[in-house]
């Protein structure tokens, strides 16, 4: 008599574990999720939009005091982050799992220190009265005041998408070295990839938007 392998199973009656893993269902979460982030970051600056052509002097003359310097190197931490991201998931998918936990580790680097100049530049704002409530900005002309308001909304929830961020790369480095993404399973650092990259586009509208304000 012929015998039929049990479903699911090798000749022979020895059954073989299968893993069913469908990561369409991820990789359009992920996207449908950047999406509503996009429109959150966009709303901010059609409002910007909107106020710029009301008051075009005052908000240039707001954005000079700016520091262009450390926006600039802002622009180049995050653009290098993203570099380090990219290059991780090709690492892992090469199978070089501590090459990628590494490249990980450094993308968490360039978000710390974005953070970290953020902080210097907002301590100077700060330290010249300029903040949210303060009597000075309230003593500003019109379009002055709103210019710093939307300038600290703006940047300071991106300055929070930015510490999220740093939190998912550190994770995904964990996973990475202890095996939990691997060359055959990736999609969770295809999305936190696809998320650091959110980041580093925001910016990417916000460095011209608010530091080369002519």
């Amino acid at each position: 008599t012929l015998r039929l392998p049990r479903r699911g199973g090798r000749p022979g009656g020895t059954t073989m574990s299968t893993e069913h893993r469908d990561d369409v269902g991820p990789r359009l979460g992920m996207w449908l999720f950047l999406f509503t982030e996009v429109l959150l970051f966009g709303g901010l600056f059609v409002l910007y939009a909107i106020y710029l052509q009301r008051y075009p002097e005052p908000f240039a003359a707001a954005a000079h005091h700016l520091n262009l310097f450390l926006g600039a190197v802002n622009t180049v931490i995050l653009l290098t982050g993203s570099y380090f991201v990219a290059m991780a998931v090709t690492a892992v998918r090469c199978g070089r799992q501590r090459l990628a936990a590494g490249l990980l580790w450094a993308g968490v680097a360039t978000g710390g220190v974005f953070l970290f100049d953020k902080y210097l530049e907002w301590s100077h704002e700060i330290a010249n009265g300029i903040y949210p409530g303060s009597p000075k900005l309230l003593d500003l002309e019109r379009g002055e005041a709103v210019f710093y308001s939307l300038y600290y909304v703006t940047l300071g929830l991106h300055g929070l998408h930015v510490l999220i961020g740093s939190i998912v790369l550190a994770t995904l480095a964990i996973w990475v070295r202890s095996g939990k993404v691997h060359r055959d399973r990736f999609v969770a650092l295809e999305n936190g990839g696809l998320y650091w990259h959110l980041v580093d586009v925001v910016w990417i509208f916000i460095f011209p938007l608010y530091y080369l304000l002519l």
